[in-house]
């Protein structure tokens, strides 16, 4: 870490005259005053190096990166779960990577029919009857979800004003509402971390279109009240909306259409195993029930006899949602997966990473409080309530930095105070765990026994702690001479 700790800047190791490239020479005749002097820059204020020195820059830069390939990301499939190589192989392969998505149908066959399979595959798992693999990601396939929820009603002529969202939901539940133009009402969770039945009944009105619930929650645990909860939004005539961000914990155990969902996104870069660090790309396929089928995004793939097309057919479509066909490249990493580990391979994914977060927080609930105490789902929610010498769970998180680990989700979900959600995923081993798990506990007695150093890390990263408020409200994006 020392030499990282060293590199310089890139416009620092310049040297005037310095190349990196040869240009061959100009082979058409020169037209001077082309472009106006006033468009021209008078400098680029690029570095001048040679290419031994941008090489080394960009390895130096790589290598205080940290990515799921070189370290344990305890913040788990939301954006780092591990990704088989053969899912980049496949995605890879000249016929997928060169397809383009104006070729004509009879000249793409073969992504028409992975798309077509790969559509049947998403509903046996789930239970849905028809799936829309357009949308880019979780949120978009929000928003397409609670489309399809307002054009179901808007067909039905009745006028709906109100989406219920859990105190639990992912942030842009309520945002995809917003955007549709519903009023977002927010329903309470009990004292297990449920939803407060009483709350939801007293809320459920016939102005309601529908509820946005994620089963298992953010807070890792599966509501046992699950069918009770559909029926109390069924028998007000409203539909129940499930955000699929947690789908990891039930592959193959249980099937959300079977328990009462009505819709339901699906993360193709979280559950099926596409790189999404970084922010993208993504993939959100959003499936329904039959009822709602014909609002789905248009064009849906169909087989007409021996051969694959799109039809765009459905009068009640809500229209596109996402260029063309949805992200392809993401969607051939999920087939592969889902295709190379087979039923009872995703079942064996649920029941590793339910494994995995339990075993995580069995071992650490003796030095961090859990948040709820009982059986976890994919992810265990731990909080820096009790912690000595006023540590907090930002302390933590950078204090694992200078063990090497990249911190779990911290601060969330909101209604943990100090929240720290760990979501292990199913491919990390016992060693690493426990590895792991060492460090936490470590962590937990440095707070008693030197709390500074835990207060002032990280003291061995590039970038020590930041100002958090300056860092949002006056950000740098670039250097300047």
């Amino acid at each position: 870490m020392e030499g990282a700790l060293l590199m310089k800047l890139i416009f620092e190791k310049s040297i005037e005259g310095r190349e990196g490239t040869q240009v061959p020479s100009l082979d058409v005749p020169e037209q001077k005053n082309l472009i106006p002097k006033e468009l021209l820059r008078q400098s680029n204020n690029l570095p001048e190096v040679g290419e031994v020195d941008i090489v080394r820059h960009y390895i130096g830069l790589s290598r205080i990166n940290y990515g799921v390939d070189n370290g344990f990301y305890p913040l788990g499939s939301c954006t780092m779960k591990y990704n088989p190589k053969i899912n980049e192989i496949t995605a890879g392969m000249p016929g997928f990577a060169y397809c383009h998505p104006l070729q004509p149908q009879e000249l793409s066959q073969g992504a028409l029919k992975l798309m077509h399979e790969l559509e049947k595959d998403l509903c046996e798992i789930t239970g849905f009857k028809r799936f829309t693999l357009q949308p880019a990601a979780g949120a978009q396939g929000e928003l397409t979800g609670i489309m399809i929820i307002q054009a179901y009603f808007r067909k039905k002529g009745g006028q709906r004003t109100k989406i219920l969202v859990t105190d639990s939901s992912h942030g842009t539940n309520p945002a995809s509402a917003a955007v549709c133009g519903f009023q977002a009402i927010e329903v309470k969770s009990d004292p297990k971390g449920n939803v407060d039945l009483r709350d939801l009944g007293g809320k459920m009105t016939a102005e309601v279109a529908g509820l946005m619930l994620t089963n298992p929650n953010t807070l890792g645990l599966f509501d046992p009240n699950i069918i009770e909860i559909c029926k109390i939004v069924h028998e007000k005539g409203g539909l129940v909306y499930c955000d699929g961000a947690n789908m990891n914990a039930i592959l193959g155990i249980t099937r959300p259409a079977e328990a009462g969902f009505d819709v339901m996104h699906l993360n193709l870069h979280k559950t099926f195993s596409t790189p999404h660090g970084g922010g993208g790309p993504g993939s959100g396929p959003v499936g329904v029930v039959e009822k709602l089928i014909p609002f789905l995004p248009s064009p849906l793939v169909e087989k007409k006899g021996e051969k694959y097309c799109l039809d765009f057919g459905s009068k009640d479509s809500i229209g596109k949602v996402k260029g063309f066909y949805g992200n392809f490249g993401v969607l051939v990493r999920a087939y592969t997966y889902i295709k190379s580990i087979g039923a009872e391979g995703l079942k064996n994914v649920s029941e590793n990473a339910v494994l995995n977060a339990n075993y995580v927080m069995a071992r650490l609930k003796k030095h961090y409080k859990a948040a709820y105490g009982r059986t976890c789902m994919h992810e265990c929610v731990l909080s820096d309530e009790g912690l000595p010498n006023e540590i907090t769970t930002i302390d933590v998180a950078k204090r694992l930095l200078d063990y090497g680990f990249h911190a779990p989700t911290i601060y969330f979900p909101l209604i943990v105070h100090g929240a720290i959600m760990i979501e292990p995923t199913e491919t990390e081993s016992k060693e690493t765990l426990d590895e792991f798990v060492e460090v936490m506990i470590k962590i937990a007695e440095e707070a008693k026994s030197n709390p500074e150093i835990v207060k002032k890390a990280p003291h061995n990263t590039y970038v020590r702690r930041l100002d958090a408020v300056k860092a949002a409200r006056e950000p740098v994006l670039r250097w300047k001479p």
